[in-house]
């Protein structure tokens, strides 16, 4: 039979894994937002991940999403995803293994979700 150790454990090793999966939910749709982006921005300088984009306004070309260092770095050999330059949002859902820049388009006003 077993103890009340052994059943208090099982509980807690559930909540455990229960939180595990709520903090991996979260960080996939992005922990953190940002505010409206108009020009080149950077987020983040680790290992981290894009969620979403919200394309609030259009503007007349489409903006980049980076995965590098800095503003000045962003280039086309690390392009993380396009931003269409069309209302919406816009799921992007990739890892990034250096930092986050966004550079929205001609015009575009956008904010992001990432963590």
């Amino acid at each position: 039979m077993a103890s009340l150790d052994d059943i208090l454990t099982t509980q807690k090793n559930g909540v455990q894994g229960i939180n595990g999966l709520t903090n991996i939910t979260r960080n996939i749709a992005g922990a953190l937002n940002s505010s409206e982006i108009s020009a080149s921005t950077f987020f983040s300088t680790t290992y981290g991940w894009v969620g979403k984009i919200s394309v609030i306004v259009a503007g007349s070309t489409t903006g980049t999403i980076y995965d590098t260092t800095s503003v000045s770095s962003a280039a086309v050999g690390n392009r993380l995803a396009i931003i269409p330059n069309t209302v919406g949002i816009y799921s992007i859902n990739m890892p990034v293994s250096n930092g986050i820049v966004v550079t929205p388009g001609t015009g575009q006003i956008v904010a992001m979700s990432y963590s």
